[in-house]
């Protein structure tokens, strides 16, 4: 391993270890309290642009494998962990993280203290910073960083998104199997490409959708026109990198969707979008809900779900004046989930995929089918 500096927005300096890509890099710091799944991380666009530092301390080692890929590459800047373990033992295991990262161009940095990494963003907020393996000197890191574009400022889901349509036709993996299940699909949809996981993609089928997958440039008219033909019978909004209030485009296309009553479904970004696209926008939290543990209460039928969470940004409170609250966040008591109350419009903040994570909000992407 060779050395790697680290520059925070602070003024914080630190050395550390390196394995995966070597480099330059810059990027905004979250952390993730995840005890597993730390390859679906690595590989949710939804993390373009950022480090994450893991608060499970051993990262490495059930390896890496094809099936666990959540899209076709790692997005994320780099990642932050306590230990390393360089040599995997899983049945599963195809290859290391260290080989994953290289591939993908991917910093790893271990041998640090993630507890304290993850105070001091709990206490000060989410913020910039770079880490490299070539430059040592804390002065000349801070020019770089300082003449770097922020995260809010750079759009990251022109880089993640598809750029050709294509049919997703998996449902449910079973790792017991090695098996996909194959459900009847009944209903067709459309999903917008903002960075989109493939297991929500699974999701959707798994719950009777047929999904095609389209890029974050298609058109409003041409949406409406699928649907007003019965080419498809909604659109999908999915999850992705950012800020949310610099997608100029893509929220006047959903305002078009929205007024021409197309059935809407948001997880994530796409949560964040339609609040905008009705007029309420987002703020950005401290350090953002990035984890497999937030508990999460139904509105509807009272019951506290724990879910999968991963964003920065949040909607505002007084989006009750057109929407219904379905979800709320215990943590914190901000907004999870909502119905729309003038058109046929449902989203979510956190992830109920569940990859990784617990798997009680899947019944979620039922509740949408039924909505069609």
């Amino acid at each position: 391993m060779n050395k790697i500096s680290l520059y925070f927005e602070n003024g914080l300096f630190l050395e550390a270890k390196s394995f995966g890509a070597e480099g330059t890099a810059v990027g905004e710091i979250v952390f993730n309290t995840s005890l597993t799944g730390y390859q679906e991380i690595v590989t949710d666009p939804s993390y373009a642009g950022q480090f994450v530092t893991f608060t499970m301390p051993e990262i490495g080692n059930v390896g890496c494998n094809a099936q666990d890929m959540e899209s076709k590459g790692a997005h994320c800047k780099g990642i932050i962990v306590r230990t390393y373990q360089s040599r995997p033992s899983n049945f599963r295991s195809e290859e290391s993280l260290d080989v994953l990262l290289k591939r993908e161009n991917v910093l790893g940095i271990t041998e640090i203290d993630t507890r304290f990494l993850t105070k001091m963003l709990r206490d000060e907020g989410a913020m910039m910073m770079v880490a490299s393996t070539e430059i040592h000197d804390a002065t000349e890191l801070k020019k770089i960083l300082e003449s770097s574009p922020r995260i809010e400022e750079v759009n990251y889901i022109e880089q993640v998104s598809t750029k050709e349509s294509y049919v997703h036709n998996e449902a449910r993996y079973d790792a017991r199997t090695f098996e996909y299940a194959k459900p009847e699909t009944t209903k067709k949809i459309i999903a917008l490409d903002f960075g989109i996981k493939r297991n929500i993609l699974n999701e959707l089928t798994h719950a009777g959708m047929e999904v095609t997958v389209v890029p974050n440039s298609m058109s409003a008219e041409e949406i409406i026109a699928k649907v007003d033909s019965k080419e498809i019978d909604g659109v999908f909004l999915s999850n992705g990198p950012g800020d949310p209030l610099i997608l100029k485009e893509e929220q006047e296309k959903i305002k078009k969707l929205i007024a021409h009553k197309v059935p809407l479904f948001g997880i994530c970004l796409g949560h964040q979008l339609l609040s905008i696209s009705h007029g309420y926008d987002t703020y950005k939290l401290k350090f953002g809900h990035h984890g497999g543990n937030h508990p999460v209460k139904n509105e509807m039928t009272g019951t506290v779900e724990i879910t999968a969470q991963n964003h920065n940004y949040n909607v505002p409170d007084n989006i009750t004046e057109v929407a219904t609250v379905t979800h709320v966040n215990l943590f914190d008591n901000t907004i999870e989930g909502l119905k729309y109350n003038d058109s046929p419009t449902m989203s979510v903040q956190h992830h109920p995929e569940a990859s990784p994570g617990p798997h009680e909000s899947a019944y979620i992407f039922s509740e949408f089918r039924k909505m069609l």
